[in-house]
């Protein structure tokens, strides 16, 4: 059931000025297999009702990189990535701003590497030369994988991914294509389902190789946020809400993914394993989000030192966006 606020209510709420009429703005986002990002929940909670936002669905992303591209190139006002493809966007130009956490990853909710029972990988160090499938390269899975070798003195590349589309993470790993298959912290409901089928082990996750960090960013352009700086605020306001709601009502969650995942044409029984976002409450980034792959991107040569600054890359809903 879709649940809606009365649009003053909501404004005071969110402590939006209370205008008698709401410039019109559509928002167009692509959306991920097996689950909803905060803001597609915020709609189906019906926070953007009277706001004079609409959210639209213009598609579905293979990976946050495709994400960004769609963003930079203004078929989207919204893209979503893990935040080191974030930041290399950024670092090659892409004046982008990071909205509020996708995702988190803590012991709920993280990126599982999975190998099957009997499989003699028992560690980060029996990866080297092995195929794992990932959702996309050059995203969060990657740079996990890249890190956890790092961590252990192993050369970086010594591990061989492939892309895999979410659905099919389970198929490829029992069926013997790939030696183990990562699960995103944006896929527990794929997940969860491989898990009900049984014979699967875990090798490692990357709460043990990062800590509990945000795993990626909802991204705005820049010149969006300064041409639309109230719609920003609402966006942010309203997702970051979406975020709170998710975890003090996981059941209500699940049946609203369910719902809108069997509109889609998508597997709605996925939707049961959902584990929550992963955020801390209130939604909010902390710097350490985006510097801890600030100082991995500077350790790799990827950027040059000093080039990014996470507190100018964060998004504000307290202030007028930044300018650089």
């Amino acid at each position: 059931m879709t649940i809606h606020f009365p649009a003053l209510a909501l404004a005071a709420a969110l402590g939006l000025p209370l205008s008698p009429a709401w410039a019109e703005v559509n928002i167009r986002y692509l959306a991920s297999q097996g689950g909803l990002s905060a803001h597609e929940l915020a709609a189906e909670l019906g926070y953007f009702d009277g706001t004079g936002i609409t959210i639209e669905n213009v598609g579905y992303a293979q990976g946050g990189p495709a994400s960004l591209v769609a963003l930079a190139g203004g078929s989207v006002e919204v893209g979503s990535a893990a935040t080191a493809a974030v930041l290399n966007s950024i670092a090659a130009g892409n004046d982008f701003v990071a909205a509020y956490p996708s995702n988190g990853i803590n012991d709920e909710a993280q990126s599982i590497f999975y190998v099957l029972d009997d499989s003699p990988i028992r560690s980060v160090e029996d990866i080297v030369g092995k195929t794992i499938a990932v959702n996309t390269l050059g995203a969060h899975l990657d740079y996990v994988v890249r890190e956890a070798l790092h961590q252990k003195g192993l050369p970086q590349d010594s591990a061989n991914l492939v892309v895999v589309p979410g659905p099919q993470l389970e198929q490829v790993l029992r069926s013997g294509q790939v030696d183990i298959s990562a699960f995103g912290y944006w896929q527990t409901t794929f997940t969860g389902a491989a898990l009900q089928n049984g014979g699967l082990r875990a090798v490692f996750d990357d709460t043990d190789v990062l800590g509990e960090i945000a795993g990626g960013f909802i991204v705005l352009r820049r010149d969006w946020t300064l041409a639309h700086p109230d719609e920003a605020r609402i966006f942010v306001e309203a997702s970051t809400r979406a975020l709170d709601y998710a975890r003090d009502n996981p059941e209500k969650a699940r049946e609203i993914i369910a719902r809108v995942l069997a509109e889609r044409g998508e597997n709605a029984e996925v939707a049961r394993y959902f584990a929550g976002y992963g955020v801390r409450k209130g939604g909010l980034p902390v710097e350490r989000d985006i510097q801890f792959w600030i100082d991995v991107l500077e350790r790799q040569g990827a950027v040059p030192p000093g080039r990014l600054v996470a507190r100018d890359i964060l998004f504000s809903t307290g202030d007028s966006p930044k300018t650089n």
